[in-house]
This record gives C-alpha cells, sequence and structure tokens, in this order.
C-alpha cells in the first residue's frame, strides 16, 4: 500500500464534501433552477419536501435540465426532479461512501450531521475523483 493509499483510507466524507446544499421548492420552474446551478457552477439541486422543507426529497442535476431543453419543456423542478435522494454521514469513511455511491448508482449524496440528521452539505462523485486522484 502506497502512502497515498494510507492516507486516502482514514479521508471521512466531511474532509472533501461541499459544505452547504442549494435547495429549491418543487415548484420552481427548470429554467430558474438551470440558471442558478450555472451561477453558482454545481451539478445538483437538492428540491425540498413540501412538508419538511429541511429534508431533501430529490435531486434535479444538469442532465435532467438537459433533457428538459432537449424536449423544450417547461417544467418545475419538482416534475423532473429523481426522488431517490441518498444521505451519508459526515464521519463516514469516504471509502464507504464511495462504494455506497457505486452499489446505488448515485452521482451526489447529500451529507448529514451525524447528531441532529440535517443536511450539511453534499458529496459529489467529483469529490470523491478528486480525493482519488491525490
Amino acid at each position: 500500500m502506497t502512502i497515498s493509499e494510507l492516507a486516502l483510507a482514514n479521508v471521512r466524507v466531511r474532509d472533501v464534501m461541499h459544505t452547504g446544499i442549494l435547495t429549491t421548492d418543487p415548484s420552481t420552474p427548470l429554467r430558474v433552477v438551470a440558471r442558478l446551478m450555472a451561477q453558482q457552477h454545481v451539478h445538483a439541486v437538492a428540491v425540498a419536501d413540501p412538508d419538511h422543507a429541511r429534508r431533501p426529497w430529490g435531486f434535479v442535476s444538469t442532465l435532467d435540465v438537459v433533457k428538459a431543453a432537449a424536449e423544450e419543456s417547461d417544467q418545475t423542478a419538482g416534475e423532473v426532479a429523481q426522488p431517490n435522494v441518498v444521505t451519508v454521514s459526515g464521519d463516514r469513511l469516504l471509502s464507504s461512501a464511495a462504494q455506497l455511491m457505486a452499489d446505488m448508482g448515485a452521482n451526489h449524496l447529500i451529507v448529514i450531521e451525524p447528531s441532529t440528521g440535517h443536511p450539511v452539505g453534499i458529496l459529489s462523485t467529483l469529490d470523491v475523483t478528486a480525493a482519488y486522484g491525490g
């Protein structure tokens, strides 16, 4: 095992995640979400649960926006959101979170605070890739 492999074995999700989470209401027009994504240089925006604003229930990804653009549709965030939100604790080992992403086919995980369960950030496949690449 190399030094970089040893170091990666000790990396936690909180060490590489993006702090904060961009969230939108399900009724937000997708064009507005697309503008937000472009302005903030992000690939996904969480869609808030209408009954619990602090608990996302879906994601809108750049691929969802591309599909809507190809169809020239005027949908809302809630209409295109992928409902498979997967969460992970910031304390979890990055290797374990990467395995979860691979198993679930998830490009983004919502990082939660272990003590409260509230979202505190996002872990993306690019974050894992950057850590793996050193």
